[in-house]
């Protein structure tokens, strides 16, 4: 699954290696070009597909499928969010993205990049900063950098059924940035729960969301699952 191919220079690559490549791309012209653009002795495993990245069918692929391309910068943390529960049919992808996204899919706990991207990306799969992209490497140039990041996917730790309270937790853990964790639980569940759960998980009361690690992530769910 190759997103975005736009004039087809990785898909070239793709299909030089053997692979069987579904192109999804949002523009119509983009798609027609790209099929023009190839010889066709490489279009045999080609497949364009027009449509918007945020409707991939992700768990409807069949395993394994493997994905990369050039995300939209405007809507990269959205497709990789949808991609990442996914990892029973896509073991590893790799994607060109804002550097500024790549540097949150990678941050672990005390870097300043560090917040709720990162903690649900360690849920799902091992991110790995892979190059910087320079603006000057595309016409025209962006504002801002880019980065390569590679994931490999994962099971998840928790049950998939319970996976979306886990990631409601964590983003209500980041909810308010630099201040004690348990004010921005209590903006959610209130000041006394907030203080059960986070005694309950073995926390201290002044901890910060930016300094917690997974596993800390996931005994404060827990804590909250059996408080509540």
């Amino acid at each position: 699954m190759e997103i975005g191919p736009g004039g087809g220079v990785l898909t070239a690559e793709l299909l030089a290696a053997g692979a069987r490549v579904w192109a999804w791309e949002l523009d119509f012209e983009w798609a027609a070009e790209l099929s023009r653009r190839l010889p066709p002795t490489a279009q045999g495993g080609l497949s364009p597909v027009v449509g918007d990245a945020l409707e991939i069918p992700w768990g409807n692929l069949p395993a394994p499928t493997l994905a990369a391309g050039n995300l939209p910068y405007n809507v990269a943390t959205a497709i990789l969010e949808r991609l990442l529960p996914h990892g029973d049919r896509v073991p590893r992808a790799a994607f060109l993205v804002q550097k500024e996204v790549a540097d949150r899919l990678v941050a672990g706990p005390g870097d300043g990049a560090y917040g709720a991207l990162s903690v649900l990306t360690a849920a799902w799969c091992r991110a790995v900063f892979l190059a910087r992209v320079r603006r000057g490497s595309f016409r025209p140039p962006p504002k801002v950098e880019g980065a390569f990041v590679g994931l490999t996917l994962h099971p998840p730790p928790l049950p998939a059924a319970a996976m979306p309270a886990f990631v409601a937790t964590v983003r209500l853990a980041f909810s308010q940035r630099r201040k004690q964790v348990r004010n921005a639980l209590a903006s959610g569940w209130g000041r006394e729960a907030a203080e059960a759960t986070l005694e309950a998980a073995g926390l201290p009361p002044t901890a910060r969301a930016e300094t917690l690690a997974l596993d800390q992530f996931l005994a404060l769910h827990q804590a909250r699952q059996s408080t509540a």
